[in-house]
């Protein structure tokens, strides 16, 4: 995907259509696309470029200190050089950055692992570094003259958020620093770090050592979190069970537990910065769904789908919905309510926004439910602003994926799972 043109540029080849996804997934991407979308003067140019930048329009991506360079192509295959320039940052900036990631490791393991925690970007703002661009600092230059960010820039710049997806070292190269020059000068920082640690330590008293707590020797680290959760014992045994005991039943709970706690524990071990609050309780109905997600035989499925109140149709439809999104999905799947006021004028401008005019579907709205006319697809907005796509099969309908932002992705989604469900046999 990527090539090396001496140690400071890098070039990404064409990315393929991004047709039935968004632009951004992380959190540092729609960063990245909010900087553009919040200069850009003109809402049509972003439309433009998004359309572009779908359609694939958007050559190699060439990535350097300061600037990124690619060739759009229009509709007409007129080709247009665009330019998007970032300021890199200066020596001092970059030395703030450094101190600030060899003090805390995770930092680095982060970026190892191609991620960008909130919190690098907090301290590295603390510390006088802002990685991310904000209000007009992404500056467009465009060889069809346009002064502003035009179809072209926009197109490159939406591509970029995609780059910056798989890579945050894309981000940083713009900034000034390509991966391996940046990676050295934290190993050599850090080793100099460890050897003003060791020497500090020489001839130290142990008692005083213990007794200050800011130079107590390094703990021995955590033990790994296991791959996969533990198997419970299995509970069929020659001795019959007791009146009232189902084993099968029992087996699956404990299966269950193993799960629901493998997953609590790598909460637990991530990094405070990083962790994602607690759902509420669930409720009795809400669990049953979550049970009957993890497979039960079908003699607690049985159980389950009585005992929650939605019969064997139904509750397939709610794990289907819980697998897409969890309670959020569930209530989404189960609530229908009026959008009004600011929830409805923002959901109308999204639907508006997300086609060209000559491309927008025809949506009949019900609640917040907009359904295609002639179609077995429909969009339904969630209490917190994102799309949830749906499409009918046997008369019922069903989840089809993921939330979006964007209501087109979202909409794409629910083609194809109807696409699929009309296919031969799929079992309609």
């Amino acid at each position: 995907m990527t090539r090396h043109d001496g140690d400071k540029e890098r070039t990404f080849a064409a990315l393929p259509p991004a047709h039935g996804r968004g632009f951004a997934q992380t959190w540092w991407g729609q960063a990245w696309l909010k900087a553009l979308e919040d200069t850009a003067l003109d809402s049509a140019q972003l439309r433009t470029g998004r359309r572009l930048a779908r359609a694939g329009a958007v050559g190699a991506v060439s990535v350097r200190p300061g600037r990124l360079t690619a060739v759009v192509q229009d509709r007409d295959r007129t080709a247009h050089r665009a330019d998007v320039l970032l300021a890199e940052l200066s020596p001092g900036q970059w030395d703030h950055f450094l101190d600030m990631a060899v003090e805390r490791a995770g930092h680095v393991a982060a970026l190892l692992d191609r991620e960008m925690p909130p919190h690098l970007v907090e301290d590295a703002a603390a510390a006088g570094v802002e990685l991310l661009p904000g209000l007009g600092d992404l500056e467009p230059e465009c060889g069809c003259g346009a002064w502003d960010h035009c179809g072209h820039t926009a197109a490159l710049c939406y591509q970029v958020a995609r780059l910056l997806d798989q890579d945050p070292f894309v981000l940083l190269l713009m900034r000034g620093r390509d991966e391996a020059t940046l990676l050295h000068a934290l190993q050599s920082r850090s080793g100099a770090a460890a050897a003003t640690v060791r020497s500090g330590q020489e001839g130290v008293d142990a008692a005083e050592a213990y007794a200050a707590g800011d130079i107590l020797p390094p703990l021995p680290p955590l033990p790994a979190l296991p791959d996969e959760p533990g198997v419970p014992p299995s509970l069929d045994t020659e001795t019959p069970p007791a009146p009232g005991i189902d084993p099968a039943a029992l087996e699956f709970l404990a299966a269950r537990t193993a799960v629901q706690a493998h997953r609590l524990l790598a909460e637990a071990l991530r990094d405070t910065a990083e962790r994602h609050p607690s759902d509420a309780d669930p409720t009795v109905s809400e669990d049953a769904v979550r049970l009957a997600a993890g497979g039960p035989g079908q003699e607690v499925a049985d159980r389950l789908a009585d005992g929650s109140g939605r019969g064997r149709e139904g509750l397939a439809a709610a794990v289907r919905a819980w697998r897409h999104g969890g309670t959020a999905a569930l209530a989404v799947l189960d609530e229908e309510w009026k959008a009004q006021g600011g929830t409805l004028a923002r959901a109308r401008a999204a639907l508006e926004s997300a086609w060209d005019t000559d491309e927008r579907p025809e949506l009949r709205a019900g609640g917040n439910r907009w359904t295609v006319v002639g179609a077995p697809v429909q969009l339904r907005l969630g209490r917190d602003g994102r799309w949830w796509p749906y499409h009918k099969e046997r008369g019922r309908w069903l989840p089809s994926g993921g939330a979006a932002q964007d209501p087109a992705t979202a909409l794409t989604s629910a083609e194809l799972a109807a696409a699929d469900a009309a296919a031969p046999g799929s079992g309609q």
